[in-house]
């Protein structure tokens, strides 16, 4: 069944680059403000269930997570610091939207018939401490990435060290964002070895994406320099 997580996990990732660059060629720079909440708010959901990948344990979420980094790469590389911070504004908006939303449909009393609070008691029982370790490493690992990406744009401009601003900035900021999340979210839930296991396999899975996601950095300059993307309403 491990080898089907695998499968599985190559699949998600498949469909995440895909479904952010199907938003970025259909609507251009608003298309990335649309992916960067959805990443957020599902990324929190997913990580609430452990799996084994590569004979770690990890928390699912780490895909979609990940290409928010790159959501925010390719807004600071054609559009500037601003509009990358503005939707990590937005990102974060999003997620303390849901969770406040969320926790107060908790308070409801069920009805007889229902069959769905047990389940969502579960999930986002855990949701606050999750979403606020997530809020806080969200916010510095995203304003670092943008800093660290815009930094080595001015420091090695150019098509051909794409790969490099895109890869340095997402590396330090996806470790950042790591060690913040882990140890605000898990810190006492889980056992000190299980907990190290999921920092380490959160943070490589982040890596690997990071690495995949450079191909799609490049497909968007070209879309932006050969004027294939719609003009933007904002």
């Amino acid at each position: 069944m491990e080898r089907m997580n695998e499968l599985f996990w190559f699949v998600m990732l498949l469909c995440n680059f895909t479904l952010i660059m199907f938003a970025f060629r259909r609507w251009g720079k608003l298309g990335l403000f649309i992916w960067v909440p959805i990443s957020v708010i599902v990324a929190n959901i997913q990580v609430t269930k452990n799996v084994m990948l590569f004979g770690l344990e990890a928390t699912l979420g780490n895909i979609v997570y990940a290409t928010g980094f790159l959501a925010t790469d390719i807004l600071t590389e054609f559009y500037g610091k601003k509009e990358s911070a503005k939707a990590v504004a937005i990102g974060f908006f999003s997620l303390l939207t849901m969770t406040v939303l969320m926790q107060v449909a908790l308070f409801f009393e069920p009805a007889s018939s229902d069959i769905a609070q047990p389940s969502l008691s579960v999930i986002f029982g855990l949701m606050p401490r999750i979403a606020f370790g997530s809020l806080v490493a969200y916010v510095i690992s995203n304003l670092h990435d943008i800093w660290a990406f815009d930094f080595w744009k001015r420091k090695r401009p150019g098509r051909n060290t794409l790969w490099l601003r895109n890869n340095l900035s997402t590396f330090a900021s996806q470790l950042i964002d790591t060690l913040v999340f882990t140890l605000i979210a898990f810190w006492g839930v889980y056992p000190t070895a299980v907990l190290i296991q999921i920092m380490l396999s959160t943070y490589l899975l982040k890596w690997v994406v990071a690495m995949l996601d450079t191909p799609f950095m490049y497909l968007a300059r070209h879309w932006y320099e050969n004027g294939k993307l719609p003009a933007s309403p904002i």
